[in-house]
């Protein structure tokens, strides 16, 4: 087995602070959620459906995030995903871990954070 690399890691430690992040504002279907991940990190983030779709079956067994099946006009059928309150409530938590986590990197590592 071929190691893993640190960007492989990084992403595994936050995907669900960028999953949760993106479901805080409205409810998306998964493919939404992969395309906003890869274009809002320039191309750096990818997620295949091998790897999205059981993180977000786990997130709704946790009660972190619901789903429902929505059928629109000259579309196939898409399952959306949504916060849930207890959802809400661990997004706050991982973000204030997160920017903890990155101002101790930063302190320690001596690269600013953007």
């Amino acid at each position: 087995m071929p190691p893993t690399s640190p960007e492989q890691e990084w992403k595994k430690g936050s995907a669900e602070l960028l999953v949760l992040s993106l479901l805080e504002d409205q409810p998306r279907h998964g493919y939404d959620i992969s395309k906003l991940i890869q274009i809002r990190s320039g191309g750096f983030l990818r997620f295949h459906v091998t790897s999205l779709y059981p993180l977000l079956y786990r997130l709704e067994d946790r009660g972190w995030i619901a789903s429902r099946w929505v059928e629109k006009a000259d579309q196939r059928r898409r399952r959306y995903y949504s916060l849930t309150p207890e959802g809400r409530k661990v997004l706050r938590s991982q973000r204030k871990s997160w920017k903890e986590f990155v101002t101790a990197m930063s302190l320690v590592t001596g690269v600013e954070h953007a």
